[in-house]
């Protein structure tokens, strides 16, 4: 793979996989969640049986698609006919109605409220009511593809970052949006990225937490899997905006593909000159290191996370200082949650004000969820901020 020098190179590598993307294809959720439910046995099947039968029906192997309770779940395109629980054996009837363009009823979507079964993705309640920013290119994107995401817009918002916008003006277009962290206590992410640029030492750094431990969370987890490109994308456009020429990675431990697949894409971005030195010969140096949890719930507390990346016990310490003041080995650092990371290519592209629209007056955007227990659609869920947690659990 040839190393991008310009923003030029980069947009013919996009107009290239432009020209190569598929029309028609086949996307499995291939997360964790999916390969628990036997994802890897229907993949393997789809592949053989797709070239037994001399199809030209590529298979896309992407993040998990949300209803995670159904998995494995696969979605046939461009139609959107999304078949759920489907088991190794169903796949030869499943390739064949594909070849023949007809429905395999059997595995289509039933409400379990009303009984009504739906035949395309968009048509069910559970995706119908969401809306999908930072998980909408999931379904379409195999998360290792730099291809598939460039396609769907991937660094877009990076390339108009560096070329089109000074760091002040990006930290501005993010307090306008009125972005907050995703995975703490919602702290605006502009003011965030404010303190951090006004501080005058040479050396920064920027940390993607993606140490959750809560019960049944797995927001960033998916993210992690499924669209490492995304948050990467997020965080080098944050370490711009700082003046940051190092990032890391915090993954929790419990997460060894999430961890393979971001370090997988550094390597790739590394390979592209998309990190490094020069970034798209912009003059901007900056390179991402993947660092594994400490294994402890508290080492996703912000104190305990920055010890654990400079090799120290993971314990919290008192906050007198800011992580933007003095953080990692005492720096300037920037210390932001995986969702928030991802939800900054949108801001860049479309603007705070536009992010501003979505959500209430004091909590803009969306908020991915994930949903556990005893209801019928387990999974994740993507909804403006506002929505009430009835709505998001019942309906």
């Amino acid at each position: 793979m040839r190393r991008l020098e310009s923003r030029e190179d980069l947009e013919r590598l996009r107009e290239e996989a432009l020209s190569r993307q598929p029309e028609r294809f086949i996307s499995l959720g291939m997360g964790t969640a999916s390969r628990a439910h036997g994802a890897e046995v229907v993949y393997f099947a789809l592949k053989e049986e797709v070239a037994k039968r001399g199809l030209d029906i590529p298979i896309k192997a992407t993040g998990d698609h949300g209803l995670c309770g159904y998995a494995p779940v696969m979605v046939v395109y461009p139609e959107g006919v999304l078949y759920h629980s489907v088991k190794a054996q169903d796949v030869p009837e499943v390739v064949d109605a594909v070849g023949k363009g007809e429905i395999v009823e059997r595995l289509l979507y039933t409400d379990p409220m009303t009984g009504k079964t739906y035949t395309y993705e968009q048509d069910i309640p559970f995706y119908k009511k969401q809306m999908r920013l930072v998980l909408g290119p999931m379904e379409s994107v195999e998360p290792l593809s730099i291809e598939d995401y460039l396609c769907c817009g991937g660094f877009s918002a990076l390339a108009k970052a560096l070329f089109d916008m000074k760091p002040e003006e990006i930290i501005q277009e993010v307090i306008t949006s009125g972005l907050r962290g995703r995975g703490g206590a919602g702290f605006r992410t502009g003011w965030k990225w404010e303190d951090a640029a006004m501080r005058p030492d040479p050396v920064k750094y920027i940390i993607c937490n993606g140490d959750e431990g809560d019960p049944g969370a797995y927001m960033d987890r998916c993210l992690l899997e499924g669209l490492p490109y995304e948050v990467l994308e997020g965080m080098i456009i944050g370490a711009y905006a700082v003046g940051a020429h190092e990032g890391f990675v915090y993954v929790r431990k419990e997460y060894p593909l999430a961890t393979r697949n971001v370090q997988e894409a550094i390597n790739t971005l590394r390979e592209l000159g998309l990190l490094g030195e020069n970034i798209l010969g912009s003059g901007f140096d900056f390179d991402i290191q993947v660092v594994r949890g400490g294994g402890a719930f508290v080492c996703g507390e912000s104190s305990a996370l920055i010890a654990s990346v400079e090799g120290r016990v993971g314990e919290p310490r008192s906050k007198h200082v800011h992580a933007t003041e003095s953080g990692l080995w005492g720096k300037p650092t920037v210390l932001n949650n995986v969702e928030t990371l991802a939800n900054v290519p949108f801001i860049v592209n479309k603007g705070g004000e536009w992010f501003a629209s979505i959500g209430t007056e004091e909590s803009k955007g969306t908020k991915v969820f994930s949903l556990a227990g005893d209801i019928y659609n387990t999974g994740l869920v993507e909804v403006p901020m506002g929505i009430t947690l009835r709505e998001v659990v019942y309906d």
